[in-house]
């Protein structure tokens, strides 16, 4: 098999307590986008990372070129031509990109054995021309686009001759535009005979760019098949193990009166005039292009950031929110775009995340009322499927779809009234996708009133009960349910009409 570049058999990986790989196959071929497929907890993070020498293999066999390898640091893996792109990108901001292509690895002149900063631009603005990129290699990192930030990431892996290069979650981040010119890029890079593993968990975009994909589970092989002929939905049965009937579990419902109203809120270049209302039991998507300002609402809404006129009135009242404890004092809560920056402690435990923001429920002066604290825990864990060993589990060790229950639980517990989410199911599997939609419809069932703010359109056009476009910082358009379609979204997105047809 001449036209394989990289052959993993039978990997296995042991940790204690967990059998994260067993009996693993995978095949690369070269000039292959080839998709890594499956839920959180499948085993594919550890399999790159067996690959990127992170985690030394307890068994099996790793073929480069038909030659077996011993892959044991990530220096052999290098030396192999092999890079990996991670999720949170491993970037300097403050140095310019030419720095960060050669960072480690800086070209040196002379008898002192300075840097040759000229040589070293030339070198790095080269790489940058053979992949078509719009960037210069003296611009500062922290000036960059997300996607174009994955660009130099890319250019870094080319700058030591990688043939194989692993991406993973590369379009969490990006805008429509943005993700086309990933596609561009990663073309450009098949002619080029490089192979690429793509980890994702949007699905759609799979039959767009890969030309193979393997699904794994329960860190086991499932299968490999090619992505021309296989359905999303074999795919899913091939993940989970199981036919999974209803991704989009959303049961609409007669809606209550008004309880949370926005009123001409403007902060200075980023919002204008926002005005929406909001009745019990509703679901509210928000969606726009990266940029179309609504982060910044949610931010704003909920006292992170100030605004600088307009109007929250809750239940009738108008409220003063300076910052996120009066959003919370009112009833307002807000699961973040980044659980792991903004929503969570990675190094505590779940009990401790979920009661974080409730500690005065069971901590007196001189006593914590243990019973109480174990209840609020056992119940969030519980209500919401949150699969972990234990409460006393460091949510960190936990996979993505649970870490983002977590979140919810934690505010859940507030017992609030209005629930922003924001990018709710960003960067976690199709379960775990399906299980938070179901706690999403319970709540607004249960009176709950929900923002939520997603890139994701089949989310938006599934869930809202009313759908609020948002175009460079206006609203553009609010649909009704009848009238909600990917298309009319997209229209007033990019700015295309005024108002709803």
């Amino acid at each position: 098999m001449d036209n394989v570049i990289l052959r993993m058999e039978n990997i296995h990986k042991r940790f204690p307590g967990v059998y994260a790989l067993c009996g693993v196959n995978f095949e690369l071929r070269y000039g292959e986008v080839h998709a890594l497929l499956g839920e959180n907890g499948a085993g594919k993070s550890t399999l790159i990372k067996v690959l990127a020498g992170i985690h030394p293999v307890d068994e099996g066999s790793i073929y480069i070129k038909g030659e077996k390898r011993n892959i044991d640091s990530v220096k052999a893996s290098q030396a192999n031509g092999i890079s990996v792109i991670h999720q949170e990108l491993c970037l300097v901001p403050h140095m310019t990109v030419s720095e960060n292509i050669f960072l480690g690895r800086e070209k040196l002149k002379g008898k002192f054995k300075a840097v040759d900063k000229i040589g070293q631009n030339r070198k790095a603005q080269e790489i940058l021309n053979s992949l078509g990129l719009e960037i210069k290699a003296t611009d500062m990192v922290a000036k960059l686009s997300v996607a174009q930030q994955q660009m130099v990431e890319i250019a870094k892996a080319l700058s030591v001759d990688s043939e194989i290069i692993v991406m993973d979650e590369p379009t969490s981040s990006l805008s429509e535009k943005e993700v086309d010119m990933l596609f561009k890029t990663i073309d450009n890079l098949k002619k080029r005979n490089i192979a690429i593993i793509y980890i994702s968990h949007r699905m759609e975009e799979l039959y767009q760019i890969t030309d193979r994909i393997t699904v794994m589970r329960d860190g086991k092989y499932i299968g490999t098949r090619e992505t021309k002929d296989v359905t999303m939905d074999e795919l899913i049965s091939m993940m989970v193990g199981r036919e999974l009937k209803d991704l989009y579990i959303r049961n609409f419902h007669e809606l209550g009166e008004k309880v949370f109203e926005v009123k001409n809120l403007s902060r200075d270049n980023v919002l204008n005039n926002i005005s929406f209302s909001l009745n019990k039991g509703e679901i509210l998507g928000i969606a726009g292009l990266v940029g179309a300002g609504r982060t910044e609402l949610a931010r704003a809404i909920f006292g992170v950031d100030s605004f600088k006129s307009g109007k929250v009135i809750i239940e009738g009242k108008e409220v003063t929110i300076n910052s996120p404890q009066d959003a919370m004092n009112n009833g307002i809560v807000l699961v973040p775009e980044s659980r792991k920056e903004q929503g969570l402690i990675l190094i505590k435990s779940v009990g401790y995340n979920i009661t974080l923001c409730v500690l005065n429920e069971f901590m007196k002066t001189f006593s914590n009322d243990k019973h109480k604290e174990e209840s609020i825990i056992s119940d969030y864990i519980n209500k919401l499927s949150i699969k972990t060993p234990s409460s006393k589990q460091l949510v960190g060790n936990l996979s993505g779809g649970n870490q983002q229950k977590i979140v919810i639980a934690k505010w859940l517990a507030t017992k609030p009234k209005v629930l922003i989410l924001d990018e709710p199911t960003r960067g976690v599997d199709v379960v775990a996708k399906a299980e938070i939609y179901s706690i999403i419809d319970m709540l607004s069932n249960q009176g709950v009133s929900i923002i939520m703010i997603s890139s994701d359109l089949p989310e938006v056009t599934n869930m809202s009960d009313r759908v609020m476009v948002m175009c460079r910082g206006e609203i553009a358009g609010i649909l009704e349910r009848k009238d909600i379609t990917q298309e009319r979204i997209m229209k007033l997105a990019t700015g295309g009409a005024k108002h709803a047809s």
